[in-house]
């Protein structure tokens, strides 16, 4: 009986190469699945991030204009960054433009992957949060596309 399994043991030397290149295949396969899904993820974690500007951006506008007495006109960006020093000063790019639209605001906030956040608010009070992408056919990221490279977060 034991030199039956050392028989037996010893004639198994191991994988063919059709096994192996099956293998193979399958981790390519898995791979070619496994890397655009990552990298979406990271498109969306930088978009996140201009997300999050943009809404500090609006929290420091609104707080600026609290101090003007309810005007918007001297807030700017550099206002903007001496009353809320998280806003970063490299890396996202932050646009404050007080007045714009008339009586209200435009804050923007740019993701690194070029996707681009805004927050407006009329005279009225009403707040919009639209969104640009560079392409038509780059990842929406964290932007709902309505028309073209444009849309609404």
């Amino acid at each position: 009986m034991l030199n039956r399994l050392r028989e037996r043991a010893g004639s198994e030397k191991g994988f063919t190469l059709i096994e192996l290149l099956v293998v193979m295949l399958i981790l390519g396969i898995l791979a070619a699945i496994a890397i655009p899904a990552f990298l979406n993820q990271k498109n969306k974690a930088t978009d996140s991030q201009a997300k999050v500007t943009a809404r500090t951006l609006q929290t420091a506008m609104e707080t600026c204009s609290t101090d003007n007495n309810g005007v918007y006109t001297n807030c700017n960006i550099a206002a903007l960054r001496q009353l809320e020093k998280t806003l970063p000063q490299t890396g996202t790019t932050v646009v404050a433009t007080p007045g714009n639209p008339a009586g209200g605001y435009t804050v923007t906030a740019v993701s690194t992957t070029q996707d681009q956040f805004d927050v407006r608010r009329d005279a009225a009070g009403n707040v919009t949060h639209p969104c640009r992408i560079p392409t038509a056919t780059s990842d929406h990221g964290g932007c709902t596309i309505t028309t073209g490279t444009t849309g609404t977060w």
